[in-house]
Protein backbone atom coordinates (compact mmCIF):
# COMPACT_ATOMS: atom_id res chain seq x y z
CA UNK A 1 0.00 0.00 0.00
CA UNK A 2 1.44 3.27 -0.71
CA UNK A 3 2.45 5.34 2.13
CA UNK A 4 0.87 8.36 1.17
CA UNK A 5 -2.27 6.82 1.85
CA UNK A 6 -1.38 6.14 5.30
CA UNK A 7 -3.21 8.02 8.15
CA UNK A 8 -1.79 9.00 11.73
CA UNK A 9 -2.92 5.99 14.23
CA UNK A 10 -2.55 7.04 17.92
CA UNK A 11 -0.15 4.26 18.87
CA UNK A 12 1.59 5.26 22.28
CA UNK A 13 -0.93 6.71 24.71
CA UNK A 14 0.12 9.43 26.95
CA UNK A 15 0.52 7.55 30.23
CA UNK A 16 2.81 5.14 28.31
CA UNK A 17 4.90 8.36 26.76
CA UNK A 18 5.09 10.17 30.72
CA UNK A 19 6.35 6.77 31.92
CA UNK A 20 8.95 6.39 28.94
CA UNK A 21 10.39 10.15 29.13
CA UNK A 22 10.37 10.45 32.95
CA UNK A 23 11.80 7.23 33.25
CA UNK A 24 14.87 8.43 31.11
CA UNK A 25 15.14 11.60 33.14
CA UNK A 26 15.44 9.27 36.24
CA UNK A 27 17.99 7.02 35.11
CA UNK A 28 20.16 9.94 34.09
CA UNK A 29 19.27 11.67 37.30
CA UNK A 30 20.32 7.90 39.04
CA UNK A 31 23.75 7.51 37.43
CA UNK A 32 24.73 11.71 38.21
CA UNK A 33 23.84 11.94 41.10
CA UNK A 34 25.45 8.21 42.19
CA UNK A 35 28.69 9.50 40.88
CA UNK A 36 28.48 12.83 42.74
CA UNK A 37 28.41 11.34 46.00
CA UNK A 38 27.75 12.85 49.59
CA UNK A 39 24.66 14.95 49.95
CA UNK A 40 23.64 14.25 46.16
CA UNK A 41 22.93 10.93 47.43
CA UNK A 42 19.51 11.76 49.04
CA UNK A 43 18.00 13.01 45.41
CA UNK A 44 19.56 9.39 44.06
CA UNK A 45 17.62 7.64 46.37
CA UNK A 46 14.42 10.23 45.58
CA UNK A 47 14.92 8.68 41.87
CA UNK A 48 14.66 5.36 43.30
CA UNK A 49 11.46 6.06 44.60
CA UNK A 50 10.37 7.08 41.33
CA UNK A 51 11.68 4.54 39.63
CA UNK A 52 10.40 1.92 41.84
CA UNK A 53 6.91 3.85 40.98
CA UNK A 54 6.79 4.25 37.77
CA UNK A 55 8.10 0.21 37.14
CA UNK A 56 4.96 -0.81 39.50
CA UNK A 57 2.64 1.32 37.31
CA UNK A 58 4.23 -0.28 33.90
CA UNK A 59 3.19 -3.62 35.00
CA UNK A 60 -0.36 -2.78 35.72
CA UNK A 61 -0.32 -0.59 32.68
CA UNK A 62 0.88 -3.68 30.72
CA UNK A 63 -2.70 -5.25 31.93
CA UNK A 64 -4.45 -2.11 31.53
CA UNK A 65 -3.19 0.39 28.97
CA UNK A 66 -3.89 1.47 25.34
CA UNK A 67 -3.67 -1.80 22.86
CA UNK A 68 0.17 -1.36 21.88
CA UNK A 69 0.86 -0.77 25.55
CA UNK A 70 -0.28 -3.82 26.84
CA UNK A 71 2.68 -6.96 27.38
CA UNK A 72 -0.23 -8.82 25.08
CA UNK A 73 0.45 -7.12 22.44
CA UNK A 74 5.06 -7.54 22.20
CA UNK A 75 5.25 -11.03 23.70
CA UNK A 76 6.02 -13.16 20.80
CA UNK A 77 6.27 -16.61 19.86
CA UNK A 78 9.97 -17.97 19.14
CA UNK A 79 8.59 -18.88 15.69
CA UNK A 80 6.74 -15.03 15.45
CA UNK A 81 10.62 -13.92 15.96
CA UNK A 82 12.13 -16.20 13.59
CA UNK A 83 9.69 -15.18 10.72
CA UNK A 84 10.20 -11.39 11.23
CA UNK A 85 13.63 -12.01 11.51
CA UNK A 86 13.68 -13.32 7.97
CA UNK A 87 10.88 -10.97 6.46
CA UNK A 88 8.22 -12.91 6.33
CA UNK A 89 5.66 -11.37 8.35
CA UNK A 90 2.17 -12.00 7.60
CA UNK A 91 -0.81 -9.65 6.83
CA UNK A 92 -2.67 -8.84 9.32
CA UNK A 93 0.27 -9.10 12.30
CA UNK A 94 1.16 -5.53 12.77
CA UNK A 95 4.50 -6.18 14.10
CA UNK A 96 5.87 -2.66 13.44
CA UNK A 97 3.21 -0.64 15.09
CA UNK A 98 4.09 -0.77 18.28
CA UNK A 99 7.28 -2.74 19.59
CA UNK A 100 8.35 -5.39 17.48
CA UNK A 101 9.89 -9.00 18.05
CA UNK A 102 13.40 -6.73 18.78
CA UNK A 103 12.12 -4.15 20.17
CA UNK A 104 10.03 -6.12 22.86
CA UNK A 105 13.31 -8.04 23.84
CA UNK A 106 15.02 -4.59 24.78
CA UNK A 107 12.08 -3.22 26.36
CA UNK A 108 11.81 -6.52 28.85
CA UNK A 109 15.26 -6.83 29.23
CA UNK A 110 15.29 -3.52 30.59
CA UNK A 111 12.23 -3.58 32.78
CA UNK A 112 13.80 -6.47 34.35
CA UNK A 113 17.00 -5.10 35.05
CA UNK A 114 15.92 -1.52 36.38
CA UNK A 115 13.74 -3.71 39.17
CA UNK A 116 16.73 -5.68 39.84
CA UNK A 117 18.58 -2.33 40.07
CA UNK A 118 16.33 -0.99 42.43
CA UNK A 119 15.51 -3.72 44.31
CA UNK A 120 19.59 -4.55 45.59
CA UNK A 121 19.35 -0.61 45.79
CA UNK A 122 16.84 -1.27 48.74
CA UNK A 123 18.74 -3.14 50.99
CA UNK A 124 22.20 -1.91 50.16
CA UNK A 125 24.49 -0.86 52.52
CA UNK A 126 27.14 1.38 51.83
CA UNK A 127 28.52 0.91 55.31
CA UNK A 128 29.11 4.38 55.60
CA UNK A 129 26.29 6.90 55.55
CA UNK A 130 23.42 5.24 53.44
CA UNK A 131 21.81 1.94 53.26
CA UNK A 132 18.54 0.95 51.55
CA UNK A 133 14.97 0.69 54.03
CA UNK A 134 14.87 -2.77 53.65
CA UNK A 135 18.76 -3.62 54.47
CA UNK A 136 17.56 -4.58 58.24
CA UNK A 137 15.25 -7.51 56.44
CA UNK A 138 18.28 -9.35 54.88
CA UNK A 139 21.54 -10.83 56.30
CA UNK A 140 24.89 -9.00 55.78
CA UNK A 141 26.01 -10.73 53.11
CA UNK A 142 22.99 -10.94 50.73
CA UNK A 143 23.54 -6.88 51.52
CA UNK A 144 27.13 -6.81 49.98
CA UNK A 145 26.37 -8.85 47.11
CA UNK A 146 23.74 -6.41 46.29
CA UNK A 147 25.52 -3.57 47.06
CA UNK A 148 28.62 -4.62 44.97
CA UNK A 149 26.11 -5.43 41.95
CA UNK A 150 23.98 -2.62 42.31
CA UNK A 151 27.46 -0.23 42.43
CA UNK A 152 29.39 -2.01 39.26
CA UNK A 153 26.95 -4.59 36.65
CA UNK A 154 23.73 -3.77 37.54
CA UNK A 155 25.02 -0.01 36.79
CA UNK A 156 27.13 -1.27 33.64
CA UNK A 157 24.45 -2.95 32.42
CA UNK A 158 21.49 -0.51 32.16
CA UNK A 159 24.23 1.74 30.51
CA UNK A 160 24.93 -0.71 28.22
CA UNK A 161 20.61 -1.32 27.56
CA UNK A 162 20.33 2.56 26.96
CA UNK A 163 22.96 2.62 24.91
CA UNK A 164 21.54 0.07 22.61
CA UNK A 165 18.18 1.69 22.96
CA UNK A 166 19.87 4.48 21.65
CA UNK A 167 22.03 2.58 19.11
CA UNK A 168 18.36 1.61 17.68
CA UNK A 169 16.70 4.71 17.26
CA UNK A 170 19.64 5.79 15.39
CA UNK A 171 19.59 2.94 12.65
CA UNK A 172 15.94 3.44 12.09
CA UNK A 173 16.34 6.37 10.94
CA UNK A 174 18.94 6.41 9.23
CA UNK A 175 19.00 3.21 7.08
CA UNK A 176 15.46 2.57 7.06
CA UNK A 177 14.04 6.61 7.81
CA UNK A 178 11.77 5.92 10.07
CA UNK A 179 11.64 8.28 13.34
CA UNK A 180 11.22 6.24 16.73
CA UNK A 181 11.40 9.03 18.87
CA UNK A 182 8.53 11.60 17.23
CA UNK A 183 5.61 8.87 17.79
CA UNK A 184 6.72 8.40 21.50
CA UNK A 185 6.63 12.08 21.89
CA UNK A 186 3.52 13.67 19.66
CA UNK A 187 2.23 9.61 19.97
CA UNK A 188 0.60 8.97 16.53
CA UNK A 189 2.37 6.96 13.66
CA UNK A 190 1.12 7.01 9.93
CA UNK A 191 -0.12 3.77 9.49
CA UNK A 192 -2.45 2.02 6.96
CA UNK A 193 -5.75 2.50 7.34
CA UNK A 194 -7.31 -0.28 9.34
CA UNK A 195 -4.53 -0.60 11.89
CA UNK A 196 -6.48 -0.72 15.41
CA UNK A 197 -5.33 2.35 17.22
CA UNK A 198 -4.64 2.52 21.49
CA UNK A 199 -7.21 3.94 23.85
CA UNK A 200 -5.89 7.30 24.61
CA UNK A 201 -9.18 9.28 26.21
CA UNK A 202 -9.67 11.02 29.99
CA UNK A 203 -11.17 7.53 31.17
CA UNK A 204 -7.67 5.52 30.38
CA UNK A 205 -5.22 9.13 31.82
CA UNK A 206 -7.59 9.28 34.66
CA UNK A 207 -7.17 5.28 35.55
CA UNK A 208 -3.89 5.84 35.08
CA UNK A 209 -3.28 8.58 37.53
CA UNK A 210 -5.05 6.83 39.56
CA UNK A 211 -2.49 3.58 39.22
CA UNK A 212 0.35 5.90 39.60
CA UNK A 213 -0.95 7.38 42.87
CA UNK A 214 -1.42 3.63 44.45
CA UNK A 215 2.03 3.00 43.19
CA UNK A 216 3.31 5.81 44.88
CA UNK A 217 1.85 5.00 47.79
CA UNK A 218 3.27 1.45 48.18
CA UNK A 219 6.61 3.27 46.80
CA UNK A 220 6.32 5.64 50.33
CA UNK A 221 5.91 2.76 52.33
CA UNK A 222 8.99 1.01 51.14
CA UNK A 223 11.08 4.60 51.35
CA UNK A 224 10.10 4.68 55.24
CA UNK A 225 10.10 1.15 56.42
CA UNK A 226 14.09 2.05 56.62
CA UNK A 227 12.87 4.87 60.05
Amino acid sequence: MPERSYQPVRVWDLPTRLFHWVLALCIVASVVTAKIGGGAMDWHFRCGYVVLTLLAFRVVWGLVGGRWSRFASFIYAPATVLRYLRGQVKPGEHLDVGHNPLGSFSVFGLLAILALQVATGLVADDEIAYSGPLNRLVETATAEVATSWHKTWGQWIILGLVALHIAAIVYYLRRKRVNLVRPMVLGDKRLPPGTPASADGTPQRVLAVLIVALCAVGAYWVAVQGG
